[in-house]
């Protein structure tokens, strides 16, 4: 049986940080988060999980940011990664 890598690249870890220390300076679970989303409850979850591929794509960014009132930038950092 093959093994699948499930390795997020920098980028996409640094988002998924800047996204999940947001959602708990705001004081939303997990779930709360995915409900607000109308996504399935385990799904921010998978996305914060290191063993699992599921990331954030744009529209969810754009949701994200209209859910907690703030800008597509907070989560982005200020200059590329190499």
């Amino acid at each position: 049986m093959k093994k699948v890598n499930y390795a997020k690249t920098n980028i996409e870890l640094f988002v998924i940080y800047k996204v999940k220390e947001k959602r708990q300076e705001i004081g939303y679970s997990q779930s709360e988060l995915a409900d607000l989303m109308n996504l399935s409850n385990g799904f921010i979850g998978k996305i914060e999980s290191p063993n699992h591929s599921a990331k954030y794509n744009l529209n969810h960014l754009n949701k994200i940011a209209k859910i907690f009132k703030c800008s597509l930038k907070d989560f982005f950092p200020n200059k590329p990664f190499e």
